[in-house]
């Protein structure tokens, strides 16, 4: 069974749209998602495409503030201090990844953090393994909402993260264990990593190689979700990090690339967006 990210994203949005309606109504303006991409990389600027045609969908207000890649990091950081503090402003976004000579971590620690709707501030992250209210990091939270969706039991289950950042790998083994599953973190040098990856229920790729789990590295009947977004070296052609082909018909549900996690990201931005305009309007 593959695990269409697309098609619960589409049900995900229909929902949205209608609240989105109902907040206007109550509130009298809908919520309102900025997002500042900075450059020109191709990546970046297909993403925040798709992150504004989401925000139309279901009724969200979006704008996107493109500057060059020559932009300062002081520049930047002035921006956002603006976005901060304008009170129509309910989420901020930085597009990562930024030019070389920005501070990532700087930026995103700019961000105030009831408007993070990417999860990354480092008070948002903070909150998370402390189990305390925060904006969730919108990967993570989509793979979740995912395998909730196809009634996958977590708890109980191992699960198997390839993937350390602080992104994706490190936060969605917080939300399986919060789930009640037993986690291994692991990495592409893990030593015998097929030993590890086929004790597996549940397996979670986010590495970032094109084809990087074979058919031997899978338990049969597992689940897999494939993070990686990569061009494969052979065709050119978008794959994951899992080599789909030889592991679908092993695996007991997986999810493909394009079209699996991917949508559900950003998806998970707009719930973020909503929740983050809820929290200001009631206070």
């Amino acid at each position: 069974m593959i695990i269409s990210g697309k098609e619960i994203a589409t049900d995900l949005k229909r929902e949205m749209a209608v609240k989105v309606k109902e907040l206007e109504a109550k509130y009298g303006r809908v919520p309102h998602l900025v997002v500042v991409l900075v450059g020109d990389d191709p990546g970046s600027v297909s993403y925040v495409t798709g992150k504004a045609k989401a925000s139309e969908e279901i009724g969200v207000r979006n704008t996107t503030i493109r500057k060059p890649e020559s932009m300062t990091e002081e520049e930047l950081l002035s921006l956002i201090a603006e976005l901060n503090a304008d009170d129509t402003v309910d989420g901020i976004l930085v597009q990562l990844p930024l030019p070389k000579h920005m501070d990532a971590d700087k930026v995103i620690a700019a961000i105030d953090r009831s408007k993070d709707v990417d999860g990354f501030h480092p008070l948002n992250v903070a909150s998370l393994w402390l189990k305390q209210p925060c904006l969730l990091p919108c990967t993570p939270k989509g793979i979740i909402k995912m395998l909730k969706t196809a009634n996958v039991e977590i708890a109980g289950k191992r699960a198997v993260v390839i993937g350390r950042s602080n992104i994706v790998g490190l936060p969605v083994a917080k939300l399986l264990l919060d789930e009640n599953a037993t986690v291994t973190i692991a990495h592409s040098r893990t030593k015998d990593l097929a030993s590890v990856t086929k004790e597996a229920d549940i397996l979670v790729v986010a590495i970032g190689r094109p084809k990087f789990v074979k058919a031997d590295m899978i338990k049969p009947g597992a689940v897999v979700i494939d993070v990686g977004v990569n061009r494969d070296p052979d065709t050119g052609k978008l794959c994951g990090d899992v080599d789909f082909n030889a592991c679908e018909s092993i695996a007991g549900m997986i999810t493909k690339v394009p079209g699996g996690v991917g949508p559900m990201t950003i998806t998970m931005l707009m719930t973020n967006t909503i929740e983050a305009f809820e929290t200001r309007m009631s206070r």
